[in-house]
């Protein structure tokens, strides 16, 4: 599991693409020369979050992209003592990405979802 950090560093160096697809494109570099990662990066990326709630178990914590973007990815954290992640994917309509979660000895446990969002 990626924590918050490891996502943050990632999408720090997508943005470092960005900024050096942006330098390229003033010096009229062609696409060849543009990094692979810059290329890749999706018009109108943002990263959506939904910050730790406590649910009781099992139950699903779905976060949607905002207007009509789309879910490109995403992952969710169980928090707690023994709390287990059991579930972590895309909504059927790609337009979010839900968590499922469990904590042992407990009725309840905290999740948190993230997902990254593109036009």
């Amino acid at each position: 599991m990626y924590s918050k950090r490891s996502i943050a560093l990632v999408l720090a160096g997508l943005a470092v693409g960005t900024c050096m697809a942006t330098v390229g494109a003033a010096n009229a570099q062609t696409p060849a020369q543009v990094p692979a990662q810059a290329r890749a990066l999706p018009a109108g990326w943002q990263l959506v979050t939904l910050p730790n709630a406590n649910v009781p178990n099992f139950q699903r914590r779905t976060l949607y992209c905002p207007g009509a973007k789309r879910v490109l990815g995403g992952g969710a954290e169980a928090q707690g003592n023994r709390a287990i992640l059991v579930g972590s994917f895309p909504t059927g309509d790609g337009r979010g990405w839900i968590g499922i979660g469990r904590q042992d000895g407990y009725n309840d446990v905290g999740i948190s979802v993230f997902a990254i969002c593109a036009d």
